[in-house]
């Protein structure tokens, strides 16, 4: 399993995902989820992928060889908006569906996998686009500005409370390493490394792109200081008094 958040704000993006996969309890391995498909001063896509590993790395191949084709056919350095990209994305998961599903299927393998897409194309706004394993996709919204895939329930809470379209990247970001923290304290199959990209809008360019390891001095002041603060918090409340 693992788990991705991306943030679509008015000052600009956070994209995450761990770094985890397994396949019980004594296979675990560490594959990044993030790619990020970047021309300075013309375009900014990252992507982040859950699901069977094998359908997504097969999907951003397809993607990438493509793009470095050469011919006139629309791949992601000629798309002329996100819809485009996100369109591409589908596809190129529908394709890899379509040729691999059935076999999988056949020896009770789930093929199940989706993308988180976003970034911005020079000439439009920054967009954010959830593309689920059928391929179609739905865009983030100033009313749901943010997209999970995987193990999204346990950082849910805390995003719900604390995200709008004004939030900084700043705190967004603390905000999104508070719900990985989260995620990783109640499901083992979420961990460490956490890949994180901070784009600020209109810059056409990463902000900040950095993996966290455990190590990390500021995950670990968050990981800390979030539990104090919970505990600290939880004796303050009163107790009920209902007889």
């Amino acid at each position: 399993m693992t788990y991705c958040v991306a943030m679509s704000l008015d000052a600009g993006m956070i994209f995450a995902s761990d770094s985890r996969t397994n396949a019980g309890v004594d296979q675990v391995g560490r594959f990044s989820k993030m790619r990020v498909f970047a021309r300075e001063g013309d375009r900014i896509i990252v992507t982040l992928s859950s699901g069977n590993l094998s359908m997504t790395q097969s999907a951003l191949n397809i993607l990438d060889q493509r793009a470095r084709s050469g011919d006139n056919q629309q791949q992601l350095w000629n798309a002329t908006s996100m819809f485009d990209v996100a369109r591409l994305v589908g596809d190129a998961l529908r394709e890899v569906k379509t040729r691999d599903g059935p076999y999988l299927l056949q020896n009770n393998i789930d093929s199940h996998a989706n993308f988180i897409v976003g970034g911005q194309l020079r000439g439009e706004p920054p967009r954010l686009f959830e593309v689920y394993s059928e391929g179609n996709f739905i865009e983030a919204t100033p009313d749901t500005c943010y997209f999970q895939i995987g193990e999204s329930k346990y950082g849910k809470p805390v995003i719900d409370r604390v995200i709008t379209r004004a939030t900084g990247l700043l705190e967004a970001t603390k905000c999104t390493i508070v719900s990985f923290d989260s995620t990783m304290r109640s499901n083992i199959s979420v961990g460490l490394p956490i890949d994180l990209a901070v784009y600020e809008t209109d810059s056409l360019k990463l902000k900040l792109q950095k993996r966290i390891e455990e190590s990390d001095p500021y995950f670990r002041m968050v990981h800390t200081q979030w539990g104090e603060g919970l505990r600290r918090v939880f004796a303050e409340l009163p107790n009920p008094d209902w007889t």
